[in-house]
């Protein structure tokens, strides 16, 4: 019997039937990512949505967890959650992806700023949780979601002059344009005034295929979460 080379049996993972646990389109930031991660490694995968009134996943979208578990990757009789870990899984199942830089220096800062994004911002994540559905103007900002804005935007300018964009390391979108990507549409529904080179960036990830794709769902989503829909 011939062996398949290393190249077939790399394929034969990434074909292998694969699925994605992801929580409401329209709320989960973390299964926005999980997403965009799988569309990142071209993963053939299909979407089962756990129940929004599930008490561990409404603990996760209303942080109220200190454990985030969806989205969760279902593949090949691996099961990985938490997008950091599922980026990981992706990048060495699907190596020729491109799913990081693969200049070393810029691949490390994608993992930093990755990470950063990952742990950190977390007034940002509670004063203007996501909402796809929903827009307000002159929404105000209080001063540490205001430092947090600061220094996502500061990540961008710094990546995006390093790497020349419209990504931010370059022409191909990576592990850390999908972190951010959830941040983007927060800016977008609050209102928040950018500079022109965020802005750009801005209206580039929201062309992104698989984000058009996940935000018409999103607002096809049936299900209303009250404590999200709240007036600040």
């Amino acid at each position: 019997m011939l062996r398949r080379s290393m190249a077939q049996r790399v394929q034969g993972r990434n074909m292998a039937a694969a699925t994605l646990l992801i929580s409401s389109k329209n709320y989960s930031s973390w299964s926005l990512r999980g997403f965009l991660l799988c569309h990142l490694a071209r993963l053939h995968f299909e979407e089962k949505a756990v129940a929004h009134d599930d008490p561990d996943n409404l603990a996760e979208l209303l942080l109220r967890s200190s454990s985030i578990r969806v989205p969760c990757l279902i593949h090949d009789g691996v099961t990985v959650w938490d997008t950091l870990a599922i980026a990981e899984y992706l990048h060495e199942t699907c190596p020729g992806a491109g799913m990081y830089p693969g200049d070393r220096m810029a691949r490390a800062r994608c993992r930093s700023i990755s990470g950063e994004m990952h742990s950190g911002f977390s007034a940002l994540r509670s004063s203007l949780p996501m909402n796809l559905r929903m827009h307000r103007s002159g929404f105000t900002l209080w001063s540490a979601a205001r430092a947090d804005i600061g220094r996502i935007t500061d990540i961008w300018r710094d990546c995006l002059a390093t790497w020349g964009g419209p990504w931010l390391f370059g022409r191909q979108p990576t592990v850390a344009d999908a972190m951010y990507a959830p941040v983007v549409t927060r800016f977008r529904s609050y209102d928040v005034a950018l500079d022109a080179v965020c802005d750009a960036y801005c209206t580039h990830v929201m062309g992104w295929p698989a984000m058009q794709e996940w935000i018409a769902a999103a607002q096809q989503e049936p299900e209303q979460i009250e404590e999200l829909e709240v007036e600040f």
